[in-house]
């Protein structure tokens, strides 16, 4: 399959625009240990889940940054799901689980429907038979919410220390 060069482009912009954003948004809050943990929880599980999904032919990836070495989405992966994360944790720091739940729906609401026109409109990803919009939406849920509970959890931890 042939590279469209509109691809390239909106890829290399998200770069762009992701390395330009991470590091205000990491160093907005205190504290700064909590966002890199969760950044960095958040690549690894990435890597982990993209690495099954893709093996499992499930979603390919046509159009990715590095794809003589990953065959997953480096970019997704390991920038802009974890700059999400941050800012979703960061946003949801001192609420009840009913309010985290709402404002992840909302937060994931244009993340998804993000993806789905990037499917349908571009190269960037395939979903292949079988995949479904809303298992990427719950999918992305479910980690969000483990991830938000393991930081309240180390939270807890640490200020009982």
């Amino acid at each position: 399959m042939r590279v469209r060069k509109a691809d390239k482009n909106f890829l290399h912009t998200f770069l762009i625009l992701n390395l330009l954003a991470i590091f205000p948004i990491l160093l907005r809050k205190p504290p700064l240990k909590d966002w890199l943990l969760v950044f960095l929880f958040d690549a690894f599980t990435n890597g982990l889940a993209d690495r099954f999904i893709v093996a499992h032919n499930f979603v390919s990836y046509n159009v990715r940054l590095l794809p003589k070495v990953f065959k997953t989405h480096v970019l997704f992966d390991y920038l802009i799901s974890p700059t999400f994360t941050v800012l979703f944790n960061q946003f949801t720091a001192k609420d009840r689980p009913a309010k985290i739940v709402i404002k992840l729906v909302l937060l994931l609401i244009p993340l998804s429907s993000f993806e789905f026109l990037a499917v349908k409109y571009t190269r960037l990803i395939t979903w292949k038979p079988g995949w479904k919009w809303y298992y990427s939406f719950v999918t992305l849920t479910l980690k969000s919410l483990i991830i938000r509970a393991a930081i309240g959890l180390v939270r807890r931890i640490d200020s009982k220390e």
